[in-house]
């Protein structure tokens, strides 16, 4: 045992001062870089769908969503009341459940939750039978909604949350426009709000009515600066719709003529010249082809 460790300490003293360093930047670089998570739409087709479609997927789907079903404690540790340790404070959210009821209304995030429940038999119920399942169900009402950039009212199921957090927003629209696509989601939600962007965009809300049309478009158009127009085209997009829509997009690319580059290069040599002729005839511009020489220098 001696011998083991004694040759264990010698070849530790001659690892030279490089080695070291390139251990200890290895180690460092393995704290400071961890191992990025990868996602569906790393995989197979998906990563060929724009950057605008991602960006909306991943939040979405990969955003963790604000507290609903749990309160999240604060700070970094507390003591347990049971044994008086002091412990790490884990706000770990609660997996919830999809079901085919969800994507018919707005539940204002609320999902089911399935989970276990601890069984006890007797009169006195002190025997233990282990934990059984259980769901949780939200609680639904038969409502009916109204949206002020579609001028139209809808009958849905929603829950008393969703009616509050309606009320709270002064409006359906406030309230999908302003709530991130995690936190909506359902997908009868999102696909509203696609809506909504979409005909803030297009400016085909109140087609009949000129006056109303520029009063509400005023009144909600600040929420398009958080999107450029092609994230609008892409927002609220299943996958299989995306993939879709891709295709299509490909299929009329490929149909289209292809212009030869040296008729394009054509053009745009005369394009610059046209402008530098209207330009000289203001200004005494310097020769275009000075500053693509100055580049190459």
């Amino acid at each position: 045992m001696v011998l083991k460790f004694e040759s264990l300490f010698l070849s530790v003293r001659r690892m030279s001062s490089v080695d070291v360093t390139a251990i200890e930047s290895n180690f460092n670089r393995k704290l400071v870089e961890p191992r990025q998570k990868t996602t569906i739409l790393d995989c197979g087709f998906y990563k060929n769908l724009p950057a605008s479609y991602k960006k909306f997927y991943l939040e979405w789907k990969y955003t963790v969503p604000k507290p609903v079903h749990y309160i999240p404690k604060e700070g970094k540790y507390y003591k347990n009341p049971d044994n008086g340790n002091i412990e790490i404070v884990q706000n770990v959210p609660i997996p919830l459940s999809e079901c085919p009821q969800e994507s018919e209304g707005i539940w204002g995030g609320e999902a089911v939750i399935d989970g276990f429940v601890r069984l006890l038999k007797g009169k006195h119920r002190v025997h233990d039978l282990g934990p059984a399942p259980r769901f949780w169900f939200p609680q639904l009402y038969r409502s009916v909604i109204y949206s002020e950039i579609l001028d139209k009212y809808m009958f849905c199921e929603v829950t008393k949350r969703a009616i509050n957090l309606i009320n709270n927003h002064y409006g359906l629209d406030n309230y999908l426009l302003e709530t991130k696509a995690c936190d909506l989601r359902n997908i009868l939600a999102i696909k509203l709000k696609r809506k909504l962007l979409l005909s803030l965009l297009h400016k085909s809300l109140y087609p009949n009515d000129e006056v109303k049309q520029e009063e509400i478009y005023n009144k909600y158009k600040k929420y398009l600066d958080g999107y450029t127009p092609e994230e609008i085209e892409w927002f609220g997009l299943t996958l299989d719709e995306a993939i879709l829509k891709l295709r299509g997009i490909m299929i009329y690319e490929s149909e289209q003529p292809k212009i030869p580059l040296k008729i394009k290069f054509r053009r745009d040599f005369l394009k610059e010249l046209s402008e530098e002729n209207e330009n000289q005839s203001t200004i005494v511009a310097e020769p275009w082809y000075k500053k693509k020489l100055l580049s190459f220098k």
